[in-house]
C-alpha cells in the first residue's frame, strides 16, 4: 500500500514540474488552437454585425386618421405581429418600397381625384405585392379585383381584353368599392376590413356579434390581420431606416414614361403593331397587361388606349 502510494507522490512531482514548465516556456499556438479562435471571432463579429430586436408600438397609430386602440392588450399583440412579419421579411418589404416608388405615383392621384384617402394605397400593397397578381379564387391584378365584381363595376372581362390588370382603370373600381363600403359602415377602417370579408360578411358579423368597430370583431385569421397589415406596411414603408431599411434614390424603380395611342379597330397582330412604335411584344404586354392576347378583336369599334413608352428608355434589340 506503501509502495502504491509512493509511485502515486512521484506522478505527482513530476505533473507539478510539467506544468511549471509549461508556464515558463509556453509552446507556440497549435493550428487546432488558432482555428478554434478564429471561430470565436466570427461568432462575435455575427452578433455585433447581425441583431434581431423587439419593435417598439409607435404611439399615434392610425387608419386614415381613424386611431388603433393600442391600449387593448389584443390590439397591441396584433399589431406587433404585423410590424415584426413584415419588418424582418427583409426582401419583400425592400421589394415593395422600390415598387412603391414606381406604381405610387400612378395610384394617388386617383385615390385624390376620387376622394379616397391616401392610405388605402397601402391596401394594393397587401392585396398583390404591386404586382398584376392572380390569387386561387382568381382575384386579379393590383387590387385583386374579382371577375363578376369586375364586370359590375364596369371593366371589361374578357380573353381578349381584362381591364382588371389595367392599374388606372382598376383603381377607380376598388375607389368605388370602397366608398360605399364607407357609407355601409361609416368608418375607413371597417371599409377596409369588407374590401377582403366583403360588406355582406362584415354586416354579417357585426350584427351577429353585436358590435359596430373593426376591432371589436372576432374574424377568421385572413381578414383579422387584414387591417393591420395594412397599417403596419404603411408605418414601415413611411419610416424606412426606423426599421433599419437603407437604400437610396438610385436603389429604387422609376416610373416609365408613356403616351397613349387610340386604337378603335381590329389590331391582327400586337408583334407588328408594337414594331411599329420602336418596341417589342414584351414591352407592350409590361406596359399594357389588360391586353391577354396577341391580337385584339374589336368587333364593337370601341376606342382602347395603348400605353406606348417614349424613346429611349428600352435598349431593343442589344
Amino acid at each position: 500500500m506503501k509502495k502504491i502510494e509512493r509511485i502515486f507522490a512521484v506522478i505527482g512531482l513530476l505533473a507539478m514540474v510539467a506544468v511549471a514548465i509549461n508556464a515558463v516556456q509556453k509552446p507556440e499556438e497549435s493550428p487546432v488552437a488558432k482555428t478554434e479562435n478564429t471561430a470565436e471571432s466570427s461568432d462575435d463579429r455575427l452578433v455585433n454585425d447581425y441583431n434581431v430586436y423587439a419593435l417598439p408600438i409607435p404611439d399615434g397609430l392610425n387608419f386614415v386618421g381613424e386611431p388603433v386602440p393600442i391600449n387593448n392588450p389584443d390590439i397591441k399583440e396584433r399589431i406587433d405581429r404585423e410590424l415584426l412579419v413584415n419588418t424582418y421579411w427583409q426582401s419583400n418589404a425592400l421589394l415593395l418600397m422600390k415598387r412603391a416608388h414606381k406604381y405610387f405615383p400612378i395610384i394617388e392621384p386617383i385615390l385624390a381625384a376620387e376622394g379616397v384617402p391616401d392610405d388605402f394605397k397601402y391596401l394594393a400593397v397587401i392585396e398583390s405585392g404591386l404586382t398584376q397578381a392572380v390569387s386561387p379564387a382568381r382575384a386579379t391584378g393590383f387590387w385583386q379585383i374579382l371577375k363578376g365584381t369586375g364586370k359590375e363595376y364596369g371593366l371589361e372581362v374578357n380573353d381578349n381584353v381584362d381591364e382588371r390588370y389595367h392599374i388606372e382603370k382598376s383603381t377607380r373600381v376598388a375607389c368605388e368599392y370602397l366608398k360605399k363600403a364607407k357609407n355601409r359602415f361609416g368608418s375607413w377602417t371597417a371599409a377596409a376590413a369588407a374590401y377582403n370579408a366583403g360588406p355582406a360578411g362584415i354586416s354579417r358579423r357585426m350584427k351577429a356579434q353585436n358590435v359596430d368597430d373593426y376591432y371589436d370583431l372576432l374574424l377568421n385569421e385572413e381578414t383579422g390581420r387584414y387591417v393591420f397589415r395594412i397599417i403596419a406596411l404603411k408605418e414601415i414603408m413611411n419610416n424606412p431606416k426606423k426599421y433599419g431599411f437603407n437604400y437610396t434614390s438610385t436603389d429604387l424603380y422609376n416610373p416609365i414614361p408613356t403616351y397613349k395611342v387610340a386604337v378603335d379597330t381590329a389590331v391582327t397582330d400586337f408583334v407588328k403593331f408594337a414594331e411599329r412604335f420602336g418596341i417589342n411584344y414584351k414591352v407592350l404586354k409590361i406596359h399594357n397587361p389588360w391586353l391577354r392576347e396577341a391580337h385584339l378583336n374589336n368587333g364593337s369599334r370601341k376606342q382602347y388606349f395603348i400605353d406606348i413608352p417614349k424613346e429611349g428608355h428600352y435598349s431593343i434589340g442589344q
